[in-house]
């Protein structure tokens, strides 16, 4: 996952991440949201699990593959606060872990809520958080921030599908600052997109939405035709779409791009390798295209993994042999010398043995 730094687009790790965001909570974040963290920052931290009731479930797209889940404390005491582009990692009853966005208001101290999108050709957590129902218990670790809302005067915001779950409390964060936005939604179709029945609310002139089976797919002056000069553009979204403004926007008139994905980075110039369990003796081709852990959910199907993008660490296993191509930025120099993240790492050597 990418997000704000310097140099641009260059990914922060988790403590660079606390210091940022611990800079914005201190200097600005009380005119977004009213709620004291400090108490509950002196007892917990985000690592400490919770057990949360699910308390609301709403279809939010027309085609009802995307649903929206509230969750509660089961004494409805208040949750630990958050700030927009703040996520949750689930522990799903299977044994998952799955990360998902904060699309609610941090302002509504004793709920978090998600969204969902129903993907059944995929690793199971979005059919099982289909399955959920009101009453059910589900353990709960964060909130965290890898994709800090930094309050600039003037900002384009950019979403593709179920990437709009970050966007919306930034947006809502922009109106209540008086900021000068703009909004790009893109999706397949009408019919696909969540959350339009909110957006139909919003000031009309300062949205644009585009959907693929009307205008085709968004070029790069679609999707950054509106960024402020010396301002900020902000983008959540499919793997394409992200890669088309990055590469686009030096020529924008932007000063600062930050962004996050939903799914794995495109592998680029890679090269194959092979990667021996320990444990087994089995040896595992890795092609040029894709990573570590794709050949051995492909061997393992039951493999634990989560975000897909170097930063939750569930995918993390010892590296007994050979040279890890470490590609994230969560493990300390200490902690790579041993292990690495299957899930965006790859070899400098034809061969690493792992420890399974």
């Amino acid at each position: 996952m990418k997000r704000s730094a310097p140099p641009l687009g260059a990914p922060l790790d988790d403590r660079a991440t606390n210091i940022v965001v611990s800079l914005l909570e201190r200097f600005w974040l009380s005119r977004v949201v009213r709620a004291d963290y400090a108490d509950e920052r002196a007892t917990r931290t985000p690592h400490d699990p919770m057990a949360l009731v699910l308390t609301r479930r709403e279809i939010v797209a027309r085609d009802k593959d995307v649903v929206a889940l509230t969750f509660s404390a089961p004494d409805g005491d208040v949750l630990p606060g958050w700030q927009p582009g703040g996520h949750l990692d689930l522990h799903l009853p299977s044994g998952r872990r799955r990360q998902y966005s904060l699309c609610g208001d941090p302002q509504d101290a004793d709920r978090y809520r998600i969204a969902v999108r129903k993907i059944p050709a995929g690793g199971g957590g979005s059919l099982e958080m289909h399955d959920l129902r009101v009453g059910d218990t589900v353990t709960v670790r964060g909130p965290r921030n890898g994709f800090p809302f930094i309050p600039y005067e003037r900002a384009l915001y950019i979403a593709g599908g179920i990437g709009i779950t970050p966007i919306l409390p930034m947006v809502r964060a922009a109106q209540r600052l008086g900021a000068d936005w703009h909004f790009v939604y893109c999706g397949r179709s009408a019919e696909t997109i969540p959350f339009l029945d909110e957006i139909a609310s919003w000031d009309p002139t300062r949205v644009t939405i585009r959907l693929d089976d009307e205008h085709g797919v968004p070029t790069a002056d679609d999707l950054l035709g509106q960024a402020p000069a010396g301002g900020a553009v902000y983008v959540c979204g499919p793997p394409p779409m992200i890669e088309t403004v990055r590469l686009n926007f030096d020529r924008s008139g932007a000063a600062a791009l930050h962004f996050e994905r939903f799914s794995a980075p495109p592998v680029r110039d890679g090269t194959p390798f092979e990667i021996e369990l320990a444990r087994t003796g089995d040896v595992l081709d890795v092609a040029a295209d894709e990573s570590v852990l794709d050949a051995l959910v492909r061997h393992r199907p039951e493999t634990a993994y989560s975000c897909r993008q170097g930063f939750c660490g569930t995918c993390r296993v010892a590296v007994l042999a050979g040279t890890p191509d470490h590609r994230e930025n969560r493990l300390t120099a200490e902690e790579r010398e041993t292990s690495m993240l299957t899930c965006v790492s790859r070899s400098l050597t034809s061969r690493l043995v792992l420890d399974l």
